[in-house]
């Protein structure tokens, strides 16, 4: 990485208006993604963290075919 900071020299630090736009609105993508596979798999995460009996696991069974 030294060679080559050598050869090309000091980098300048500088961020034009667009790259603070670019990076708002890769923040904002990302939240908004995030929020969506959460709400897509809601089901799939609350089964690892809620424990369930055998009784109520078959209710919810008969349910989900009923509503198809």
């Amino acid at each position: 990485m030294h060679l080559l900071s050598s050869v090309l020299g000091k980098p300048a630090l500088y961020l034009d208006p667009g790259s603070g736009s670019f990076i708002l609105q890769v923040l904002l993508a990302a939240l908004l993604g995030g929020g969506f596979a959460i709400k897509a798999y809601w089901k799939n995460i609350k089964k690892i963290f809620v424990k369930s009996s055998p009784e109520e696991s078959d209710e919810e069974e008969e349910t989900d075919e009923d509503s198809k």
